[in-house]
C-alpha cells in the first residue's frame, strides 16, 4: 500500500506505555496479561509501515499530565526508527480551574505543537452523566477555546450524556473513540445504534472506526463487526469517520495487519476516494495534522 502525497494513510488511534515509568493499574486485570509489557514507537514502526501508514495519532493512557508531557517531548524529537507520530491526544483535568493554563503549558513545552486534542477516561467514571457536570463543561469549553479536539472515550450507556455535552458545546470538535464500545460480543445493536445516530446528527462530531475487534473478542469475524461499521457509516458517512488501530490494545484480539485488513473489508463497498478519506483524510483534517510528505503538511 503506497500513500500518495494527496492521500495520507493515518492510524488515528494508538498507544504506547512503559510499565517502569509510572503505575499502570488498569493492566492488572488477568485478561490484560498478554499486553502487560512495554510498548514503544519502535515496536509500532514495522507493522505500521507494512500497512502503508504514513502518520499516526498517539493517544493518552493515564490520567497524568506528566505522561502527556513525555509523549509530546518524545514525538517532538522524531526518534530514529519510531512511528511517524503527527499528533498527540493528551490528558488534562477537565474539572480543574487551571485547565486552560495546563493546556497552554503543554503547548509551550517540548513537542507542544503536536498536541491536537485532549481526552479523559470517561468510561471509568461511575457517574454516567459525568460529561454534563458544570466543572467538566467548563473544561470542555477550555479545550475548544485552545483550538483542540476532544476525544470522547465512553461506553454505550454513556452516549446520552455525550450527546448532551456535544449539544452544549457546538464550538468544540468532538471525536468519538471506538464508536463508544458497542456490545459486539453480545450481538446487540440497540439502544447503542439509536444513540449513535443522535450523536452523529450533531455536525461537530466525528468518529473512529477503532476498537471493534477488542469489543468482539477472540474468534471474531468481519461478519461480527459489519453491523456496527454499517451503522457508523450510515450515521457519520466517510467524511466523518477515521480509522484507528487501537494498538497495542487490539493485540488482545488481533494483530495490527488483521485490524487494517478488517477495516478494509468493512469499507470495501465505498469508492476508492471514500476509503482514502476514512483511512487518512478525515483524521488529517479534523486533527489538523502536519504530515511529512503530504499535501496536508
Amino acid at each position: 500500500m503506497t500513500a500518495s502525497r494527496s492521500a495520507p494513510r493515518v492510524d488515528a488511534h494508538h498507544h504506547i506505555w512503559s510499565l517502569g515509568g509510572r503505575p499502570h493499574g488498569w493492566l492488572d486485570e488477568p485478561a490484560l496479561a498478554p499486553i502487560r509489557r512495554d510498548f514503544t514507537l519502535a515496536d509500532l514502526a514495522g507493522p505500521a509501515a507494512a500497512a502503508g501508514v504514513t502518520a499516526t495519532v498517539l493517544v493518552q493512557v493515564l490520567a497524568d499530565l506528566d505522561e502527556t508531557r513525555e509523549f509530546l517531548a518524545l514525538v517532538g524529537g522524531v526518534a530514529a526508527g519510531g512511528a511517524p507520530v503527527a499528533g498527540v491526544v493528551g490528558w488534562v483535568d477537565l474539572t480543574s480551574p487551571a485547565v486552560a493554563d495546563d493546556l497552554a503549558a503543554l503547548r509551550a513545552g517540548p513537542g507542544g505543537d503536536r498536541l491536537v486534542g485532549a481526552r479523559h477516561l470517561v468510561q471509568g467514571e461511575p457517574d454516567r452523566a459525568w460529561l454534563t457536570r458544570p466543572d467538566v463543561s467548563r473544561g470542555l469549553a477550555a479545550v475548544g477555546a485552545a483550538g483542540l479536539c476532544y476525544d470522547l472515550l465512553t461506553v454505550a450507556p454513556q452516549l446520552p450524556a455525550a450527546i448532551e455535552a456535544v449539544r452544549a458545546h457546538p464550538e468544540v470538535s468532538f471525536v468519538l473513540d471506538h464508536l463508544s464500545k458497542p456490545p459486539i460480543a453480545a450481538g446487540g445493536l440497540e439502544p447503542w445504534a439509536a444513540d449513535l445516530r443522535l450523536l452523529a446528527a450533531e455536525p461537530n462530531v466525528t468518529a473512529k472506526l477503532s476498537g471493534l475487534v477488542t469489543e468482539a473478542g477472540p474468534g471474531w469475524t468481519v461478519a461480527d463487526l459489519r453491523p456496527y461499521a454499517e451503522e457508523a457509516l450510515a450515521a457519520f458517512g466517510p467524511d466523518r469517520l477515521m480509522f484507528g488501530s487501537d494498538w497495542p490494545v487490539c493485540l488482545l484480539a488481533a494483530g495490527y495487519a488483521e485490524v487494517v485488513a478488517a477495516a478494509g473489508e468493512l469499507l470495501a463497498e465505498l469508492s476508492p476516494g471514500q476509503r482514502a478519506v476514512v483511512f487518512g483524510g478525515t483524521a488529517a483534517r479534523v486533527y489538523d495534522l502536519r504530515i511529512r510528505g503530504s499535501s496536508t503538511a
